[in-house]
């Protein structure tokens, strides 16, 4: 289990440690034995922490959302479609054992104030807000007011939301770190707009993390270096799957290289002080000719 369970973020930067976060999501289109394949998955790979979500469905949908037609493996309507799709409070009492037998962390999104409370009883590392919670004033309150530390997502959020945001989070001094996010499945390149992340940084002055959908790994790397002190992504066992989210996530190849690239990046940051090696020192005696003349 990872050693960073901080009150705070210290400890997560582009210069120290660089979080990773595996979000099974709903990518486990409900099979409890799927999901344990993709907990097993990310301990595999090298992440810290799984991520899953969840929703009071009668709650997050309407009744006309919920009786619209959806051809499923669950059926022909949303709303079958919605509850294939969501774990009861004992399979993820099962996951909690899970998780906690392979020695990774684990928390979730909730997607309304009835599942925040649910989700209290595993006692989180770290709460999330999604995207799509992030402007929701009563739910964002509740969050801030549990003071654990927490990932807020910033897609389809305008700057006065997220500067709102950040406000009740210090009313509640409650530690933050936001999430750059760019809120489309899988996300183009041209759409990505990574050096938000340093705006962001140099307007709140608080820890920057990104989660991404894009297809591939690189923005992600390119998000480390930038300064995002986590990287969230999606993880699958099948591209292929039934899934809206599926095309936006990593297999196994990839997560597996990303995290390798990732737990290099402090080291090759370095500190940033300019100092001529001792190989340097020697290569130097040999080509500066000229010294000795």
């Amino acid at each position: 289990m990872s050693t960073l369970r901080p009150k705070d973020f210290s400890g997560m930067s582009n210069e120290s440690y660089i979080y990773v976060i595996a979000e099974i999501g709903i990518n486990h289109n409900g099979s409890l034995d799927t999901a344990k394949e993709l907990i097993d998955l990310a301990v595999e790979v090298g992440c810290d922490a799984v991520k899953f979500q969840k929703r009071t469905i009668n709650i997050v949908y309407s009744e006309s959302v919920l009786n619209q037609p959806r051809e499923s493996p669950w059926g022909k309507t949303q709303r079958e479609q919605k509850e294939g799709l969501e774990f009861s409070m004992e399979q993820y009492e099962e996951i909690n054992r899970y998780c906690k037998s392979k020695n990774i962390d684990w928390f979730a999104s909730s997607w309304d104030k009835e599942s925040q409370r649910l989700m209290r009883r595993f006692d989180f590392p770290f709460n999330k807000i999604a995207s799509a919670m992030a402007i929701n004033k009563s739910f964002v309150e509740l969050v801030a007011s549990e003071k654990k530390p927490t990932f807020a997502s910033t897609g389809m959020t305008k700057i006065e939301e997220i500067d709102w945001l950040i406000s009740v989070f210090k009313k509640h001094e409650c530690p933050l770190m936001l999430m750059y996010t760019v809120s489309t499945y899988p996300s183009k390149l041209e759409h990505l707009n990574l050096k938000c992340i340093e705006t962001l940084k140099e307007r709140y002055d608080l820890p920057i993390g990104y989660s991404g959908h894009e297809a591939s790994v690189s923005p992600s790397v390119v998000a480390a270096t930038l300064g995002a002190g986590a990287i969230e992504r999606h993880i699958t066992l099948d591209r292929a799957m039934y899934g809206s989210d599926q095309a936006a996530s990593l297999e196994a190849a990839g997560f597996r290289q990303l995290t390798q690239i990732l737990r290099n990046i402090p080291m090759i940051l370095g500190d940033g002080e300019k100092r001529i090696l001792r190989e340097e020192e020697l290569i130097a005696s040999k080509l500066r000719y000229w010294l000795n003349e």
